[in-house]
């Protein structure tokens, strides 16, 4: 696959102040750096997005993640890996990732399980970062950026 576009042509000041701003707050609301990780994991896998899956996975696995449960993300409700709050923000991640697949794009009933278990400001944060997640993949997506060959 060869880009249609230099990534870093769009990388121009006042976007990467902005995309920094989304990441710090979208990290400072006290979430556990590993749903963050499974959730952009997860957005990435379901838009095919290659740079941020294979950049998630290696991020997640240096920060301690298992091999387990980072095979699993695809398959996650079929899997003992994962806590009830992560399932919750998988759940999330898949429903606001896949808002035209439903006429409902998120229903009630996984906001109100995301919502028993994270807090007012921990979801801001959680909606921040699959909003963040699927900004960068439809950028890499659209502009066919390749997953490095060999990360050195």
């Amino acid at each position: 696959m060869q880009a249609r576009l230099n990534a870093a042509n769009l990388v121009q000041p006042e976007v990467l102040s902005a995309v920094n701003a989304l990441y710090k707050a979208s990290h400072s609301a006290g979430l556990p750096g590993s749903t963050l990780e499974l959730v952009h994991l997860r957005a990435s896998q379901i838009n095919g997005c290659g740079v941020c899956v294979d950049a998630g996975a290696r991020a997640a696995k240096k920060n301690g993640e298992t091999d387990d449960r980072l095979f699993a993300v695809a398959a996650w409700r079929e899997t003992p890996y994962f806590t009830d709050a992560e399932r919750a923000a998988l759940a999330l991640a898949e429903a606001a990732t896949r808002l035209a697949d439903k006429a409902d794009g998120v229903p009630d009933d996984i906001w109100n399980d995301a919502a028993e278990h994270f807090t007012e400001q921990q979801l801001a944060a959680l909606v921040l970062w699959i909003a963040t997640t699927n900004f960068f993949n439809r950028i890499n997506v659209t502009t066919r950026q390749p997953a490095p060959q060999n990360w050195g």
